[in-house]
């Protein structure tokens, strides 16, 4: 199995894109899959690349990628050394990001012989899930999309009343990262960016007028977002495949550093339904 790992990309807001290819190099086009992490995610995390490989093992090109802002660095991809980055995304620059990247799919770096272009899925994680279902409303290159553990709406998670106009004031406001221990900024922007944009950014507008194959992959004990907005996913584009896995939490049994060598049950559940569902839908 070929892997290119942390290729650089020139990214359109003043930082770089990092992105990973995993490919069986057999001189076959292949149905192109590529991958977006969430929130306080990266193309690196947990098991990320345990899926890559069974990806490329069952005959897809799989690419996944880092947001520019999601933090970390071309020297440093993992965690989060660079937080001033971190507060300066919003969801515009994950948008262009993901232009970037399928732009540059083409591009010659990669090997275009093992690549079928023409059949492009995409897959996003949690706030990744949101990005990759606007994506595919708005690009036709766009073939199918799969939403794990997708949030349905931007809007409602912002602060409201007094918490909204305390951020305002400030001009940030923190989130605290439990597991590296670190004060995460969010600058004000990211609520202006959001407002100036809400009728792009709006998830169920994208997703009512959805034309190509949508799978929604979802646990029912997600304790980060919940099992109904994967159902009202569905309920938008009745046309959408929604499947339920039974104990499956936020990051389908993933966690961070992920150090054993197969996948975690759940995982490898919601890997063999979006495979079958590619599979089934570009064949």
């Amino acid at each position: 199995m070929k892997k290119i790992k942390n290729m650089v990309i020139s990214g359109r807001h003043g930082r770089d894109i990092l992105a990973d290819a995993f490919f069986e190099e057999n001189g076959i086009g292949k149905d192109v899959v590529l991958f977006c992490h969430g929130y306080k995610g990266y193309k690196d995390w947990g098991a990320w690349d345990l899926v890559a490989e069974e990806f490329a093992r069952r005959g897809f090109f799989f690419v996944k990628m880092n947001f520019s802002h999601n933090g970390g660095t071309k020297e440093q991809p993992i965690d989060f050394p660079d937080l001033e980055a971190f507060g300066r995304n919003n969801f515009i620059i994950e948008l262009d990001d993901l232009e970037t990247v399928i732009d540059w799919l083409p591009s010659g770096v990669l090997p275009d012989r093992e690549m079928d272009l023409e059949k492009l899925a995409l897959i996003g994680h949690s706030r990744g899930g949101g990005i990759v279902l606007l994506k595919a409303s708005e690009d036709s290159r766009v073939r199918r999309v799969v939403t794990w553990a997708g949030v349905s709406d931007f809007a409602s998670r912002f602060p409201q009343g007094k918490e909204l106009e305390l951020w305002e004031r400030n001009g940030v406001a923190y989130v605290h990262n439990g597991r590296t221990k670190q004060e995460m900024p969010h600058y004000f922007q990211f609520f202006t960016t959001f407002k100036e944009n809400e009728g792009r950014l709006t998830i169920g507008k994208a997703v009512s007028g959805m034309e190509i194959p949508h799978l929604i992959v979802h646990g029912d004990q997600d304790e980060t977002v919940s099992e109904q907005e994967a159902k009202t996913l569905q309920k938008w584009n009745q046309a959408s495949e929604l499947v339920i896995i039974s104990g499956a939490n936020h990051t389908f049994g993933s966690s961070q550093p992920w150090t054993g060598d197969r996948l975690p049950d759940h995982l490898e559940i919601a890997v063999k339904k979006t495979i079958d569902f590619l599979k089934k839908t570009f064949n």
